[in-house]
């Protein structure tokens, strides 16, 4: 019996060993990206629905005034941060790109996808394994970390202009978006909901990153730590 199990043991194949994905640029750009969408959620909310008047000399009183300075520097690091990670998208490696470039025109990425979504639907508990980002999650990404979040650095600019005034850069740059969505009034009610959108995904996203990691076959959240995928079996 002893032999038997010695035997068994000795011819288990191994687990895949584990693969390098998530280079530290792009670990760095997920948290950076991560705490300027907490920070400007918070500042953006008390900017649209401000705080009471606090009493006393207006001269003594810059709450509001550090908020709006709060959002704005928040709002410099995410769109820096967005123009490094798409530099880090052409020195990067392969799963660097994955975020801009989705593969919708391979059939087998949505056949994948399916069981992607079968999966985070309680539909099955099986999941394929993955390299770098599944199809389900690397669509996602793409439409609300780069179209989504383009549109608010683009709208936010357009709002974070007119206190710079007519003739400044914003306003040379970004002055433009005003007339095509309606009126100031109408970026920022579009700027406001594509916040609440980002939030939801956020919400979502993190979810779908605890469910995998515990339930799926392979690492999850150590991997955006560490950068390294771990495998938890042997079968592809």
């Amino acid at each position: 019996m002893q032999d038997t199990v010695a035997a068994t043991e000795e011819h288990k194949p191994e687990r895949l060993k584990p693969i390098y994905v998530f280079e530290a640029p792009v670990r760095f750009w997920h948290w950076i990206h991560g705490l300027s969408i907490l920070v400007l959620a918070v500042t953006g909310y008390l900017i649209a629905e401000p705080l009471p008047s606090p009493i006393g000399e207006a001269s003594d009183r810059f709450l509001m005034g550090n908020i709006r300075y709060i959002h704005f520097v928040a709002g410099y690091v995410f769109a820096i941060a967005f123009v490094v990670r798409v530099y880090w998208a052409f020195v990067g490696n392969t799963y660097a790109r994955e975020l801009f470039i989705v593969p919708i025109w391979r059939p087998s990425w949505w056949k994948q996808l399916w069981y992607e979504i079968k999966f985070y639907s309680f539909l099955t508990k099986e999941l394929h394994k993955e390299t770098g980002h599944n199809p389900l999650a690397q669509a996602a990404m793409f439409v609300f970390n780069v179209l989504m979040g383009l549109f608010m650095i683009v709208t936010g600019f357009a709002l974070y202009a007119e206190g710079l005034g007519q003739g400044s850069w914003a306003d040379q740059l970004f002055g433009w978006i005003n007339p095509i969505l309606g009126s100031s009034k109408d970026v920022q009610f579009w700027h406001n909901v594509g916040m609440w959108l980002i939030l939801v995904f956020v919400v979502i996203h993190i979810y779908m990153a605890i469910r995998a990691d515990i339930i799926s076959r392979q690492s999850s959240i150590s991997t955006i730590f560490g950068g390294w995928r771990y495998y938890k079996d042997d079968r592809p």
